[in-house]
């Protein structure tokens, strides 16, 4: 529920507001000397998000969680990159950004946050497409996103800390590291990516298809892209072929290929990620499980009987 307050009236006998907020008028000039409806969005499994309606218009504040470096997150990065995809029309405006506490403020896009649900429905997979070219054409971001790399300083931090992790997870690193190889023989050129577009980064106005949160943003190859779309929302093969021909204009093999291969190396990546939250994060929601779900369907197509079919169709052979 939102509360209607003036940023003047902080006090502990005026309106409640916000804990996490406190103390950011005067710095941050959206929630200053003017009045304000303050509601907290659900979602952001790495920061907490506050949508705030002003006279002069609606934006989201976003809190960055203090675990922040541990998962790979560059701040001044997604700051950058952020800015980038907003000049390319498909991300929201960046308005304003203090460095600590690190908070980042948008512009609020009035839409329809999308669900996994949505997109195996099948009908919004061409805008997907279409947003994520638009994204790819923007300004070359600042850094670059290689999954392989991640996955490798997630594991090792993993291991240095001793949390927790999938029993037989190692298990699969050779499997993974045949993946690398087969993907470095003849690699697509790079373009800006989101690289972490679960259902819910995306927004549906009604007209057209926006890209938000670029925590883990990056150059990337965009079969990386639509190979996360897939593996993320758990789309079948049929419509991994629909986004992939509606992304490139056709759905060869190889291409196909090896958008599945990223969805298999995303998921192992990820596990990763979710472990380390769940011994870091003081959020209220289920990480262990988030990550097994994701792995479990991860050592399915290592084990499936498509897999060295996969890595042959992006070799051609030669690996």
């Amino acid at each position: 529920m939102s509360k209607q307050v003036h940023a003047n009236d902080w006090t502990a006998e005026g309106p409640v507001f916000p804990q996490e907020l406190e103390g950011l008028s005067g710095r941050v000039n959206v929630l200053s000397g003017q009045p304000l409806e303050v509601e907290k969005l659900s979602g952001g499994l790495t920061n907490t998000n506050f949508k705030v309606s002003t006279p002069g218009g609606c934006y989201v504040v976003r809190l960055a969680s203090d675990n922040s470096n541990l998962l790979e997150i560059d701040r001044e990065s997604e700051y950058v990159n952020s800015v980038r995809a907003a000049e390319a029309g498909v991300g929201a405006p960046v308005i304003e950004r203090l460095d600590t506490p690190n908070v980042l403020v948008v512009g609020f896009i009035d839409g329809r946050t999308l669900s996994a649900s949505d997109l195996q429905h099948g009908h919004l997979l061409q805008r997907v497409a279409g947003a994520c070219r638009q994204l790819h054409g923007a300004r070359r971001f600042r850094s670059d996103f290689n999954m392989f790399d991640v996955q490798r300083r997630y594991l090792e931090l993993a291991i240095s800390r001793g949390f927790r992790i999938p029993d037989d997870y190692q298990d699969f690193e050779e499997l993974f590291v045949r993946v690398r190889r087969a993907m470095e023989i003849a690699p697509e050129p790079t373009v800006p990516c989101n690289n972490d577009l679960l259902a819910e980064n995306f927004i549906d106005d009604g007209e057209r298809v926006w890209i938000i949160d670029y925590e883990y943003s990056g150059n990337n190859e965009p079969s990386f892209e639509l190979g996360n779309i897939w593996s993320e929302s758990e789309l079948s093969i049929d419509q991994l072929e629909v986004l992939v021909r509606s992304y490139y204009g056709r759905a060869d093999r190889a291409t196909m290929s090896r958008c599945r291969l990223w969805g298999l190396a995303s998921k192992y990546g990820w596990t990763l990620w979710a472990a380390i939250q769940a011994n870091v994060s003081t959020l209220d929601f289920d990480f262990w499980e988030w990550g097994m779900e994701k792995y479990e369907r991860a050592v399915a197509e290592f084990k499936g009987e498509d897999f060295e079919r996969l890595l042959q169709d992006v070799t051609g052979g030669l690996s």
